[in-house]
């Protein structure tokens, strides 16, 4: 009788952890960052348009490709589309050409998951 009440009175503890780890799934989570858009002078701004193959899904691919882009000194904006598989950029040409910018999306995960197609 006495073990079955030790693994009765463990069994609740257990549960109660858990239930109390479940709640704490209700606060808010913070919001994201925007991304900053940065200025380049008109006559430096390009833009260019490719297709991406490689991305498997819209969070962990096409959002990676799109923030490092983001990231990087001389790119003003950059959005990746994961459904048309492709991705936009403006970008300032005394920094980069769309050679530099297709090795920088190549490069992203492993360097041989994504292929930029012109």
């Amino acid at each position: 009788m006495k073990i079955s009440s030790t693994i009765l009175f463990v069994t609740l503890i257990g549960l109660t952890v858990m239930a109390c780890k479940q709640s704490n799934s209700d606060t808010p989570k913070a919001a994201a960052k925007p991304v900053a858009t940065k200025e380049i002078a008109s006559a430096n701004l390009d833009s260019t348009r490719f297709h991406i193959e490689g991305m498997t899904c819209a969070v962990g691919c096409a959002k990676t490709i799109e923030t490092k882009l983001n990231e990087t000194p001389g790119v003003q904006k950059a959005t990746v589309n994961f459904d048309k598989k492709e991705a936009v950029v403006a970008f300032d040409k005394t920094q980069h050409s769309k050679k530099s910018l297709t090795q920088l999306v190549e490069s992203c995960a492993d360097g041989t998951t994504y292929k930029v197609i012109d």
